[in-house]
């Protein structure tokens, strides 16, 4: 039981999909060693029981969250797996993971990893031409960036091509405190991914604050690859790694949800 706990531990602990799909290929998938998945919890904190026994992180530490909502999103993934753990199959546990092995220990780096993002925001920088493709950004980017200057005071600069434009300190300062309160290991590590998949920390932060749902999000952070398949169209192997990607949005934003306040 221990070497087959051990082998799923080394599958989810990869931070690289790449690496995690490399690792799972040469090896196979571990078998489903465990009859029951319950909700344990103690001390404010929620942990999935396999059998009774605490799950671990692949820094050995248990795999507990602050919220029931979130424990049961773990709970789920744990359940769904049928004769063999498939970790491409149990997105919120790599996240969960994540923040309890990788952000709780330094949970600054995160923050200040998402706070570099918002220097070189995606939705900050703009096409020269097309005119349709100027306007469409135009129109649905500028929202957000006016709804951040009067929400929070961060106005921000915008750029034309891929020219790097230095933002203003006091906007930058602005945005990490409109940051602040999401400042928790799940907090981050949710926010980080939805960060890093788009490419945006102001998307992030309006989803964060209910500006935007999910899927408005992810279509603003696709406004360019959009415009591009509507006059080029696509090829499978893009559409795969949109769908994979899509997937981790998902289990990021449904995570995020699960800590906030019933």
């Amino acid at each position: 039981m221990a070497d087959m706990r051990d082998d799923l531990t080394h599958a989810l602990s990869d931070a690289d999909p790449v690496r995690r799909a490399q690792i799972q290929m040469h090896k196979p998938l571990p078998k489903r060693f465990y009859k029951d998945v319950t909700v344990g919890t103690a001390d404010a904190e929620h942990s999935v029981l396999l059998d009774g026994r605490p799950v671990r992180t692949p820094a050995r530490n248990t795999l507990s969250v602050p919220t029931a909502a979130l424990a049961e999103l773990l709970r789920t993934e744990w359940a769904a797996q049928v004769d063999v753990i498939d970790p491409a199959k149990m997105p919120v546990t790599r996240l969960v993971n994540t923040a309890i092995d990788g952000v709780k220990p330094d949970i600054r780096a995160v923050f200040d990893d998402i706070l570099n993002f918002s220097g070189t925001d995606l939705i900050c920088y703009r096409a020269e031409q097309p005119e349709g493709l100027v306007e469409r950004q135009a129109r649905h980017w500028d929202p957000i960036l006016t709804w951040a200057a009067d929400t929070f005071g961060a106005r921000f600069i915008l750029a034309e091509g891929i020219m790097h434009q230095t933002q203003p300190r006091a906007a930058l300062t602005a945005f990490a405190e409109a940051l602040r309160p999401y400042a928790t290991p799940f907090g981050l590590a949710s926010l980080h991914t939805i960060t890093t998949l788009t490419g945006s920390a102001l998307l992030s932060l309006a989803f964060a604050e209910k500006r935007l749902s999910a899927q408005d999000v992810w279509t603003l952070a696709h406004l360019d690859e959009d415009w591009q398949i509507e006059h080029w169209g696509t090829d499978d192997e893009a559409f795969q790694r949109r769908e994979h990607r899509w997937t981790d949005m998902q289990a990021a934003t449904s995570a995020f949800d699960a800590l906030r306040p019933s």
